[in-house]
This record gives C-alpha cells, sequence and structure tokens, in this order.
C-alpha cells in the first residue's frame, strides 16, 4: 500500500506550527539516519541531535528548541514522540478488513455478531459470545463461550479467548496471547501431590488496552483478574488469577502479578519485574528492571532491588537486611576512621 500525504495536512491533524512548504509529499516515517525524501523524521531524544543536520528526510518534527538549528522544513510541536505516535497511524500497513466472515470459521448460532466484523480463517466463536461493531479476529483465533468483545477491537492470530472473558473496546491483542486460561491453583494433599482447585471466575479487559504476543492473564479463582482501562502490556507478560492491574499501568517483557497481587494506576514495571502474590502497590510507582517486590508499596516514587549470589533461603534473609544496612554501617566506619 502506498501512502502519499501533505505535508500541511499532517500539521493540520498534528495541530503543529508548519516551517517551510506545506505541499510536500510524505510517504513514509522513519528515523533521523535513515530517512531518505518522501520520509517525515523526528527528533525527541536530544543524543540523536547529531544527525540532524545531515539528514535526508524531507520534513522532521522537531521541538521549538531544536528547530532553532535547523533550516530545512519541519512541524513544530510540545512533545515530539507524541506527535509521532500520533501519526504513526497513517501509515500502518496492518489495513482494514470489515464485513468479511471467511467460509471456514465456525459461529456458533447463538453467537451475536454486529455489522462490519472481520472473521479470519479458522476463527472459532462459541456459545453465547457477542463481538461488537468493527472487530477484527484474525486467522485461528478461538473466542470461548460467553466472552464479549467491545466494538473496534483487533485480534491478531492465533489468540485463545477462553470461556467467560469480558473485553473492552479498542482492545488490540498480539498473536500467541491467552486469556483467561487457569489460574495456577492446587492445594496440598497430606500424603503428597495436589488437588487441582477448579478456577470458577473470569477475566475483566477494560477499555483502549494493548496486550502483546504470548502474554497470558489467568482466570480468578473465583471472581475475575481485573485489568483497567488503557493498560499496555509487552510481550511474555504474566498476569495470574484474581490479580489487579490499574488504569494506564504498564508492563515490559518478562514482568508478572502473581496471584491476587494488585497494582495501582499509571504505573510502570519495566523488564522482568516481579510482585509476589497478595500484595498491593499504590498508584504512580515505578519499577526498575528486574526488581522483586516482596511487601506492598504505599507511596508513590521509583523503586529497585538488588540481586545477591544463589544461596539457602534463610542465609538470604539474613544478607538482604544487611545489605539495606550497608550505607549506615558505611557512614559509621567513615566516622571511625576520621
Amino acid at each position: 500500500m502506498t501512502y502519499n500525504y501533505s505535508l500541511g495536512e499532517i500539521a493540520a491533524y498534528l495541530n503543529a506550527e508548519l516551517r517551510g512548504d506545506p505541499e510536500i509529499r510524505i510517504q513514509g516515517l522513519n528515523t533521523l539516519q535513515n530517512a531518505e525524501g518522501g520520509h517525515l523524521a523526528f527528533l525527541s531524544n536530544p543524543k540523536y541531535s547529531k544527525y540532524l543536520s545531515d539528514t535526508r528526510a524531507s520534513a522532521v518534527i522537531l521541538s521549538e528548541k531544536s528547530a532553532m538549528d535547523y533550516s530545512g522544513d519541519c512541524l513544530i510541536t510540545a512533545d515530539p514522540y507524541l506527535a509521532y505516535a500520533l501519526i504513526s497511524e497513517w501509515f500502518s500497513h496492518t489495513g482494514s478488513r470489515y464485513s468479511f466472515v471467511h467460509p471456514s470459521a465456525t459461529l456458533d448460532v447463538s453467537a451475536k455478531i454486529a455489522v462490519n466484523v472481520y472473521l479470519g480463517p479458522n476463527v472459532v466463536i462459541e456459545e453465547d459470545v457477542v463481538i461488537g461493531s468493527g472487530c477484527r479476529i484474525e486467522s485461528n483465533t478461538v473466542v470461548g463461550a460467553r466472552s464479549k468483545i467491545g466494538e473496534n477491537a483487533h485480534i491478531s492470530s492465533n489468540v485463545t479467548i477462553y470461556h467467560d472473558v469480558t473485553i473492552g473496546h479498542s482492545a488490540r491483542l498480539h498473536s500467541g496471547s491467552v486469556i483467561g486460561a487457569d489460574g495456577f491453583g492446587f492445594a496440598p494433599r497430606s500424603a503428597g501431590g495436589w488437588q487441582k482447585i477448579h478456577q470458577l471466575g473470569g477475566v475483566t479487559i477494560g477499555d483502549n488496552v494493548e496486550i502483546g504476543a504470548c502474554t497470558t492473564i489467568d482466570r480468578g479463582a473465583l471472581g475475575d483478574t481485573l485489568v483497567g482501562n488503557g493498560v499496555i502490556l509487552d510481550n511474555h507478560v504474566q498476569i495470574a488469577h484474581n490479580a489487579v492491574v490499574g488504569d494506564n499501568t504498564a508492563m515490559a517483557a518478562y514482568s508478572g502479578l502473581a496471584g491476587s497481587a494488585t497494582v495501582g494506576r499509571n504505573c510502570i514495571l519495566a523488564g522482568d519485574v516481579a510482585i509476589v502474590g497478595h500484595v498491593s502497590v499504590c498508584d504512580n510507582v515505578i519499577f526498575t528492571a528486574r526488581t522483586l517486590v516482596t511487601k506492598s508499596v504505599t507511596e508513590p516514587g521509583s523503586y529497585s532491588s538488588g540481586a545477591t549470589p544463589l544461596m539457602k533461603t534463610v542465609d538470604w534473609r539474613k544478607n538482604t537486611v544487611r545489605i539495606g544496612q550497608l550505607d549506615k554501617l558505611a557512614r559509621r566506619v567513615k566516622k571511625l576512621e576520621e
């Protein structure tokens, strides 16, 4: 697919100041260093400023400060990265395929499928499913019994949505994600072995949620696992049964919540963050990469944890406490030396 927009059209959409020729044709987006003629680039990170003077882009999205040193055609906005994010939709290659049901799709007669819905090859829609208008469900995806998907959702190929799952409008689920599998619930037997606890709850996901490839959200043991509005989940994220994720929280790859953990709104979990079960995290918290959260967090801010060599748990607990005392001990030693 070929895209062709005038710089003036783009400026109007972004509500950006245009310096230069509004009739320049833009056919794609690219980085400053890789852009060619017909491309629109952007500069948001100062470390890439060195590429600005030599870029071959037809136009660049800049802050007012960066534009002071640039003589080429440009769009000026307070947040170039956000402007790039907004205009990226115009150049998306996903396409729009609505109002089509592939002959190989299997639909239960009780399912309620709205107008303007695309169902790809081998899609399976089970009993009493509700699919909202404008949804796009790609090949080999299964939607389980009594599940509901809101308007304008995009479900990629090979997604599995189990029974009794509710997904809000404008959701995007990438390939390999699994929503509503059983939580990891087992009771130990006195004689050894395990008794499965059947998971009787569901999953409720809010509006405008993006779920990355191979991410899993388990169903609740009794009530639902809850994911709020505007949540973004990277690839390979794990959310266990009865966990709660607040609105607009972001979780990067390999981060995970154990059962009944609660994370507030507007939080950020960097890569490989792990939160143990039954703890609560308040709103507006950031956890840096590979942080292990073993207790509730009640004050907003940024938190980190370090790693120790592998050791017996009883020794690890003692040493972890002592690590927290190192700064105080170092100050005492320094004072004694003086």
